[in-house]
Parts: C-alpha cells; sequence; structure tokens
C-alpha cells in the first residue's frame, strides 16, 4: 500500500538525480580542458536563446562541495553525472589531461565520502571538437575514439565507481545534432544522419567492451524513449507514426537488445556488417530510459514544419509532430502525459520478453520557470504535480511486473539547457546565474520526504 502522500517503492529502489558536464561545470578553459562541439556551437550567432553559452554554467567546477552538500541533504542514493571527454582528453585522443582526471577524482571521492553512488555517463553530447571536425559521429572512426577513452577512464575509476553509463540519447544527437541542425554540430542531414546514429551505437557496444575490460561492471546506455501515438486510425497517419516510432525509439533499442535494426528502416540505412551488430548487442547490465512526454505523430502537413522545442524540422519530412491537447503542459511547452511512461514500460516489456535488462529510469522531469519570491521561497508546485505523476505511473508499470530498479530526477540543478540557454529551468535547486547563488525549491523538500517516506528502516 502506498504511503500517505507518496507512491511506495521497494526499499532497494535507487533514488538519484541528473546532470551533464556542459550544463552544469563551466570553467571550459580551465584546468587543461579542450574545446568540445558545444563550446563551438554556442559561438555561432543565432544557435542559442539569449546568445547563451555553457562557459560559466553553474560553476560546478568549482562549487561541487556545496553541490555535493545539497545531494547529501536530498537524501539520494545516487547522483548521475557525466564525465567531460575534451576535459579528460583535450583532443579526444591521445594524451590524458592529468588535471582533468584529478577534477573528476575530488568529485567522485566527495560523492563517496559522502554515502552517495556516482553513476557517471561518458558521453553526453559534448565531443571534442577536434574529432568533430573530422566528422564526428559520421565518422566511424570516433566510435574507436570513444572506446580508447571508456578504457582510459574506466581503468582509472572502475575501483570507485560501481554503475556506468556508456552515452546518453543518441537519438537527441542523431536527429537534432545531426539531423534538424538544432543541436551541435548544427547540420540538416535529415535521413543522412542515421550514420551517426549507427556509429554511437557501435560506440555504446565497444565502450562496454572496453569498461569490462579494464574491471568496470554494471554497466548500461541512457536511451530516450517516448510513447509514440498516431494523429489517427488512417492509414497514412499509422504509417508516418510507425515510421517515427522506429526513428526515434527502436532503432536505438533493437540493436542492443536483439542484435537487430528494424527491417522497416532498411531502405534508410546504410549496409551494416554484422560484426557491427554483435559489437552493439554486447550484453549490457541495465537499460537506462529517459522519457519526458508521448509524441503525437501523423503524415506531412502541406507546407508546414513540425516544430521541436520552437524550432521547425524539414517539411519534407515523411512524418509531421503534431500537438498533444487536451493535457497540462510545461514552461517548455511540453504535454504533461504520466499515464504515457506506463505504456512505454509496458511496452518496452512486450516488446522484448526475456531480452530486456532491469530498468533505470535515468531522466525524467519538467520544466517550470519560477524563482524565489519575497520571502526567498521557490513554489514550484507544478514540478512535484509531475513528478508525483509519474512515480505513479512508474509504480503502475512495475506493479503490471516491469522491472524498474531506480528513478534518476533531471535535474539537481537548474542548468544551460542547450538551445534553450538558460531559458528552462529543470533543477530542484534554483541557480542565480548572476552569482551561482543555490536556492532549494519545494520539489527539492519533496523529493527529500518522498526519499525518506520510502528507505526500508535499515536505510534510514
Amino acid at each position: 500500500m502506498d504511503k500517505p502522500g507518496f507512491p511506495s517503492f521497494p526499499p532497494d529502489f535507487v533514488w538519484g538525480v541528473s546532470t551533464a558536464s556542459y550544463q552544469i561545470e563551466g570553467a571550459v578553459k580551465e584546468g587543461g580542458r579542450g574545446p568540445s562541439s558545444w563550446d563551438a556551437f554556442v559561438a555561432e550567432p543565432g544557435r542559442i536563446a539569449n546568445g547563451d553559452t555553457g562557459e560559466v554554467a553553474c560553476d560546478h567546477y568549482h562549487r561541487y562541495p556545496e553541490d555535493i552538500g545539497l545531494m547529501k541533504e536530498l537524501g539520494v542514493d545516487a547522483y548521475r553525472f557525466s564525465f567531460s571527454w575534451s576535459r579528460i582528453q583535450p583532443d579526444g585522443s591521445g594524451a590524458v589531461n592529468a588535471d582533468g582526471l584529478a577534477f573528476y577524482d575530488r568529485l567522485v571521492d566527495g560523492l563517496l565520502d559522502a554515502g552517495i553512488t556516482p553513476s557517471p555517463t561518458l558521453f553526453h553530447w559534448d565531443t571534442p571538437l577536434e574529432l568533430e571536425q573530422a566528422g564526428g559521429w559520421l565518422n566511424r572512426d570516433t566510435a574507436r575514439r570513444f572506446a580508447d577513452y571508456a578504457e582510459i577512464v574506466g581503468g582509472h575509476f572502475a575501483d570507485r565507481i560501481p554503475r556506468w553509463i556508456t552515452i546518453n540519447e543518441p537519438v537527441v544527437l542523431t536527429m537534432l545534432g545531426y539531423g534538424a541542425g538544432i543541436h551541435a554540430p548544427g547540420l540538416s542531414l535529415g535521413f543522412d544522419a542515421l550514420p551517426a546514429a549507427h556509429h554511437l551505437l557501435l560506440g555504446h557496444g565497444l565502450g562496454v567492451q572496453a569498461l569490462r575490460a579494464v574491471g568496470a561492471s554494471t554497466i548500461g546506455i541512457a536511451n530516450n524513449h517516448a510513447a509514440t501515438w498516431p494523429a489517427s486510425e488512417h492509414e497514412e497517419d499509422l504509417q508516418a507514426a510507425s515510421l517515427y516510432d522506429n526513428i526515434a525509439n527502436w532503432i536505438f533499442a533493437d540493436p542492443i537488445l536483439t542484435g537487430s535494426y528494424p527491417e522497416e528502416l532498411a531502405p534508410f540505412l546504410p549496409p551494416v556488417p554484422d560484426s557491427d551488430l554483435a559489437i552493439i548487442s554486447t550484453p549490457i547490465d541495465w537499460y537506462g530510459i529517459n522519457s519526458y512526454n508521448p509524441a503525437l505523430v501523423g503524415a506531412p502537413t502541406a507546407g508546414e514544419a513540425a516544430l521541436v522545442d520552437g524550432h521547425e524540422l524539414d517539411a519534407s519530412l515523411p512524418f509531421s509532430l503534431r500537438e498533444i491537447e487536451g493535457y497540462p503542459r510545461t514552461d517548455f511547452d511540453w504535454p504533461v502525459v504520466p499515464e504515457a511512461l506506463t505504456e512505454l514500460l509496458v511496452g518496452f516489456k512486450e516488446r522484448y520478453g526475456e531480452k530486456l535488462p532491469p530498468i533505470y529510469i535515468t531522466e525524467n522531469g519538467a520544466a517550470i520557470n519560477v524563482g524565489p519570491d519575497a520571502d526567498g521561497r521557490v513554489r514550484d508546485q507544478r514540478r512535484i504535480d509531475y513528478t508525483d505523476s509519474h512515480l505513479h505511473a512508474l509504480k503502475a508499470a512495475m506493479d503490471a511486473g516491469v522491472d524498474v530498479r531506480g528513478y534518476f530526477h533531471w535535474s539537481l540543478l537548474d542548468n544551460f539547457e542547450w538551445a534553450a540557454g538558460y531559458s528552462q529551468r529543470f533543477g530542484l535547486v534554483h541557480i542565480d546565474y548572476a552569482t551561482a547563488k543555490r536556492t532549494p525549491k519545494d520539489s527539492y523538500f519533496w523529493y527529500q520526504e518522498l526519499i525518506k517516506a520510502n528507505k526500508g528502516p535499515l536505510q534510514q
């Protein structure tokens, strides 16, 4: 039975928060860090809302002890952060930057001292610029360079880090970075971006193998997934939704979990060696799902381009994204549809059966753009409502037999939200970007009480 006011989860369920290096660290020219694809992208006029950059961000590079203290007080079991590849390997290959490793030594050791399990992501979109200029993830060699990097980081930290994530959301980097030009590196290749998807998946598989070779264990990936709804039962809408579902979801899950790509995508993919699929499907210990809202998809609308976070997609695409009406919306204009999370997770169980390893929700959250009031309090009740409803939806999926082991809220801190700059606030902790002052929001204290209510007596 649920405890009063909160959904009830098993005592060993993992509660966490998530961030990413470029979004919070700042210090882009300190400690020997090399430039990344995002450093170059934000410097291009018109790319980012308000001309924002991650140059300072949340200044986590200098303020990480304070952020560890906030997480300890929050009561989380685990912290999902990402290593900056270019902070560790400034050119994306070759020499290792000792100062970069030392920063993450301090962070990891501080987390362990606070009783928080480090759960890092090796790559969260910030490709070292030298690699990007050589073709980035369109270049097969980048997958090999990623494996070398995984070996370096895994070998250095395997004795202290018990849970690993290879790559974050290859679908977003492929579709928005190489396909639509909304994210770095800013290319608009449409379906010609799909080689990047394959090379990201290949990098994942090689990364899993490299991590295991140096003694790292408990390895997964953080894939973005959303339930796909057809705009109608008309055949053209069903076909468009099916194509989108394959491109947005199954092209990134099927190869990992089944060793093959969806048959429907064969016309769009270059020839793929069986040996690549064997690498991509190297067994993982768990599967991470980032999910925020469903997608409503129909046939193309004549002369009208679909919008993603305020950016137009290519109007010639064989599908269009429609607005989901009748639901509350976040301040990023995303619909709040918690039951879609249940649908997605149950659908994963039905699709993959025994091939599906345990799941962690590696991101879920909402942009609610309120700041401190006259009393200094951040009253973000809508974020609480969003999280509460999605946790109930998650519990419903678990009750239906889906094996979910943990939940990481996005995000610990308000941060640089990619193309939206600092205009969207996902954090449990408010950041004053002028001073970097941290202010825990009402949602922070709600999440704190939720975690307390769900801890077994031996864990409190």
